[in-house]
């Protein structure tokens, strides 16, 4: 076996681990904003629920 070509396999399999592992940490990211994202729209059903006409209507008089 060749030392230095196993090197290098080694180091590519690392260098490909650190990317999977961004990459994965990136995706966490994205789906805790979008669960956030899920929560508030959530409550601000949940308020329409309790109070169906809240800024149903606008009143302006000139």
């Amino acid at each position: 076996m060749d030392i230095a070509s196993v090197s290098m396999a080694l180091s590519h399999i690392s260098d490909m681990a650190s990317v999977s592992t961004a990459v994965l940490s990136k995706a966490m990211d994205t789906n805790e904003a979008l669960g956030q994202g899920i929560v508030q729209m959530m409550n601000s059903a949940m308020e329409l629920s309790v109070n169906p006409d809240l800024g149903a209507n606008i009143d302006i008089r000139i």
